[in-house]
């Protein structure tokens, strides 16, 4: 995955490089179009200007005097009709000129070398030392042809050259940029999106729509994001869930209360005809404080107190006992149930552990057939054990199995909705056995049966 911060990185100084070298090309063609032409133009008429002194002013020494204007930053090819050369100032780097074009300034022709010379990408004019890089004009001193050749210092040319740097820096700096402002748009742009889809978000709509296709830290922001959407959005239907199952889990009860209670009013009743309705009342108030006690179990994991009490105990001795108070129940179905639960010790909290034997154990009855089986065994491993509850019930299909431990999770169907519940129960063992440092596993086929098998370390 490629870091955002290396590719910002990238990105800038290849805009850097392609923005430097952009305006280069574009201040060399401007010194190619405009600046040459120019300096071509003002240095011939400075060698016009030195040739019509030295034609007017017959008396002055010749030599001296191109050597005096070579000291104010000339360089200075002189050569007459005989062949005879002079050199005044800085010296040529290659003294590369031909016989025919030194032939032509002594017949009266000018020689434009600065503007003719070659045209290249690279702005050689202000440097290239060379003697076809001059400007040559026919010069007549004491009726004695000669041929003038001149270029000014590189000194001469600081002026256009802090110009065309000047035109160099600005480019440079104004297309980094205007190129930054839209590569940062490229890089924010998905923010800006993350944006507008938190506030989707807090306004209840789930549905955000990411590009997930990028490859960096903010496509994985991206992908977390879709993902935490869907889990709030699950969130919110288990929580829809749980109001609706809670309140029918509460009405139910009371409204029978309510209902007995007024019968218990009628004077007529007999006290076999009293005895039983008081025993539905009380049933009655059992669920709704085993309810009561599921929600404020519930409620303590969340706040994750303090209420873990660890000491050694004897878990098969605590589930024969348990497998003994629910063997009416089973009776009432027509279950049978097996068991291997062999004395092992373990260390861990008691009672909360006995809350997790109970609900595995209930819902085995509740969701079993009747005329149905339970197996329930404990096997040592070395530094764990494992404890299964296998049944014979109406099992679960492929969604049921992802969502079981959810939170309020209730699968919405006939066999099930007849069955009293919350959904609280396997999220209450799933929690209660992390805090153990265990595992808990579900394998369960539709309409043949489901088995949970629990892992937890001795100590």
């Amino acid at each position: 995955m490629r870091s955002l911060y290396v590719k910002f990185v990238v990105i800038t100084i290849g805009i850097m490089i392609f923005s430097g070298i952009f305006a280069f090309l574009i201040s060399n063609t401007y010194y190619q179009q405009k600046l040459k032409p120019y300096n071509d133009q003002k240095n011939t008429k400075i060698a016009l200007d030195i040739a019509e002194f030295t034609s007017n002013h017959s008396d002055i020494n010749l030599k001296e005097y191109l050597d005096n204007i070579s000291s104010i930053g000339y360089q200075i090819f002189l050569v007459d009709d005989s062949g005879e050369e002079s050199y005044f100032g800085a010296p040529f780097r290659e003294n590369n000129l031909s016989n025919s074009t030194k032939a032509q300034v002594l017949n009266g022709g000018i020689f434009h070398g600065i503007l003719n010379f070659p045209q290249e990408t690279f702005v050689t004019g202000f440097f290239a030392n060379e003697l076809k890089n001059t400007i040559g004009i026919p010069l007549t001193h004491n009726e004695k042809k000669y041929a003038l050749f001149l270029r000014p210092d590189i000194k001469l040319l600081f002026n256009e050259m802090h110009i065309l740097f000047g035109w160099l820096l600005a480019l440079t700096i104004i297309l980094s940029i205007v190129m930054v402002i839209f590569s940062t748009k490229y890089l924010v742009s998905p923010i800006s999106k993350l944006t507008t889809a938190t506030k989707s978000l807090s306004n209840g709509n789930f549905n955000v729509n990411l590009d997930n296709t990028r490859h960096d830290e903010i496509g994985e922001l991206s992908h977390s994001f879709i993902r935490m959407a869907s889990k709030l959005e699950q969130m919110d239907d288990m929580r829809k869930e749980f109001i609706s199952n809670i309140s029918h889990d509460i009405q139910s009860p009371l409204s029978n209360i309510k209902g007995y209670t007024n019968l218990l009013e009628i004077e007529a009743l007999s006290p076999e005809e009293k005895s039983n309705y008081i025993s539905i009342i009380n049933g009655e108030i059992k669920r709704l404080s085993t309810l009561t006690k599921q929600l404020l179990l519930l409620a303590s994991l969340d706040r994750d107190e303090d209420i873990m009490k660890r000491k050694p105990f004897n878990v098969g001795k605590q589930m024969k006992e348990l497998v003994r108070n629910y063997q009416w129940q089973m009776g009432e179905k027509g279950i049978t149930v097996g068991f291997s639960l062999p004395d092992v010790e373990i260390t861990g909290d008691p009672s909360l552990l006995n809350t997790v034997w109970d609900n595995l154990l209930t819902n085995a009855i509740k969701y079993n057939k009747t005329n149905g089986s339970i197996e329930i065994s404990i096997e040592e491993k070395e530094k764990s054990i494992l404890v299964t509850f296998e049944d014979t019930g109406i099992g679960l299909n492929d969604k049921g199995k992802e969502r079981i431990f959810d939170r309020f999770y209730r699968e919405d169907s006939a066999r099930t909705r007849s069955v009293d519940g919350t959904g609280l129960g396997l999220s209450i063992v799933a929690t209660i056995v992390k805090m153990h440092g265990g595992l808990i596993h579900v394998d369960s086929l539709e309409n043949e049966g489901t088995t949970f098998v629990v892992e937890l370390p001795v100590s």
